[in-house]
């Protein structure tokens, strides 16, 4: 089938139950659906949005479009969780519906006052000549978890010397006041953010470009952008499209990544911070989103997939999922990135060794599974390369490494089932010097999740392998090491 604009721009009310059902039949047959991932019922899901605590609950929506595994006219879908990993699937929430998000409800947040969550999106609109006008709006929703939208956009205007690429709000307060950063793209084709201000969040006023250290030309566009304070220090998160590969770095197609540095100057609009870092080295991690819960955590969901590449789930009518919440600190001037806690709930029958390899690759009994979390601790090694092999079947293996010659963490697809994005390379790496390595691994039907030594680098990839290849291997190449290792399976 081919996605005309017309067939990506229908609305919900223009679909039949039986188109909708025929779809629903297809996504079910797909033998990579997850099982503890938060995935689309149909169709695509990409950026999380209006991630919050609110009424007792943790809500989290997406970006989404029901009717394929397309981006075409986007609509706001709702979970929501007690426990931030039991997600329960609340519907469509916020539908494009009038002249001011006609042609999609883009991304935005969610922010607590006076006892509702206000969301505030970017309406996106085309006119005849497909040309973009982009407005922030704003819905409210109540306890019951009914949403009202506002009758009118509350940024109707693009500032001056800006693009129609303006998007993505995220708000938080400080003081009297609530403060919003917004995605932009300057007049020159560069990225940047901008900030906005207003006591009620109805009434806003543009404050001025947020200045950085990062230069004119950090990229053509600036998605998804997130400030927030953490121990006492500035962190700002954005999406930056447009980098060029350099070395192990920027290798996606677009990057997501933050600075850390001083809390935001808001009076001179400026924040003072230290080196980009890219916030996971993996292929599959784009536009997180924060939120800081009741218990004070500072929690990221970001979407595990990408724009403009096509997944093997696309021909199952469904494309994407969202990462596993991580909790996030500070250290040594980086961000800190661990699986949350409550994620133990989701721990089943363990299986533990203890074992030294030497130039060998070799399984274990009970060591094997499509979805399970498994830690492993290398230590004491004379070996040139030591990791894992995880979904090893005959013919594919999804390998995760320590180089010990090159003091580099290594995550390699090359044999880990249907290729895909090829073009962008099938291996990641970043450089890690320690004395001990240990791998936490979230393993789901068609991903991974690495978390290496306790969050200092996360590497996040989908992998489409075959159901039967299940195998678990440990090997040590050039040498020895010892590694203690325990698998949960997932409940």
């Amino acid at each position: 089938m081919e996605w005309t604009k017309e067939r990506r721009y229908r609305t919900m009310d223009e679909v039949s139950v039986d188109e909708i059902q025929g779809l629903a039949n297809l996504v079910n047959q797909c033998p990579w659906r997850q099982s503890f991932h938060i995935q689309p019922v149909t169709g695509l899901l990409n950026d999380p949005n209006g991630f919050s605590y609110f009424n007792g609950e943790y809500h989290l929506f997406y970006q989404w479009f029901p009717l394929g595994p397309v981006h075409g006219l986007k609509h706001w879908y709702h979970t929501k969780s007690k426990d931030l990993v039991h997600w329960d699937n609340v519907g469509m929430a916020i539908e494009p519906s009038n002249e001011f998000d006609c042609h999609g409800a883009y991304s935005g947040s969610g922010i607590e006052h006076d006892g509702k969550l206000y969301i505030m999106y970017t309406g996106n609109t085309r006119d005849e000549y497909w040309n973009r006008h982009p407005y922030q709006c704003l819905a409210v929703m109540s306890p019951d978890g009914s949403i009202v939208k506002m009758d009118e956009p509350v940024i109707a205007e693009v500032p001056s010397g800006y693009t129609d690429h303006f998007r993505d709000p995220k708000v938080w307060k400080n003081g009297d006041y609530f403060y919003a950063v917004i995605g932009t793209q300057r007049e020159n084709k560069t990225g940047s953010v901008v900030l906005y201000r207003s006591k009620d969040l109805k009434d806003w006023q543009f404050a001025g470009e947020v200045k950085t250290g990062l230069g004119e030309a950090f990229g053509y566009m600036w998605e998804c952008p997130d400030y927030f304070e953490l121990d006492g220090q500035g962190v700002f998160l954005f999406s930056p499209q447009g980098l060029k590969a350099e070395g192990d770095s920027y290798q996606n197609i677009y990057q997501s990544g933050y600075v850390v540095g001083s809390p935001i100057d808001l009076e001179n609009i400026e924040l003072k911070h230290g080196a980009f870092h890219e916030l996971d080295r993996g292929f599959d991690f784009y536009a997180p989103q924060t939120t800081v819960d009741h218990q004070g955590r500072r929690i990221l969901v970001g979407w595990m997939g990408l724009p403009e590449i096509n997944y093997p789930t696309d021909k199952n009518g469904w494309a994407h999922c969202l990462t596993l919440p991580r909790e996030l600190s500070i250290k040594d001037g980086k961000l800190v990135q661990q699986p949350v806690s409550e994620l133990i709930l989701l721990r089943g029958k363990k299986a533990e060794i203890s074992w030294t390899v030497e130039n060998e690759s070799v399984g274990f009994d009970d060591f094997e599974g499509n979805a399970y979390e498994l830690f492993a601790e290398f230590s004491d090694s004379t070996a040139e390369e030591f990791g894992l092999e995880l979904r090893v079947g005959e013919m594919e293996k999804t390998v995760i490494k320590y180089d010990g010659v090159a003091k580099k963490v290594v995550f390699d697809r090359t044999e880990s089932g249907e290729s895909f994005a090829e073009e962008f390379g099938t291996i990641r790496k970043c450089t890690l010097d320690a004395e001990k390595i240990s791998f936490r691994i979230f393993v789901d039907v068609s991903s991974v999740e690495v978390f290496v030594n306790n969050g200092v680098e996360v590497f996040t990839g989908r992998i489409f392998p075959g159901e039967n290849s299940n195998g678990i291997r440990v090997f040590a190449r050039g040498g020895q090491t010892k590694v203690k290792a325990v698998k949960w399976e997932i409940k």
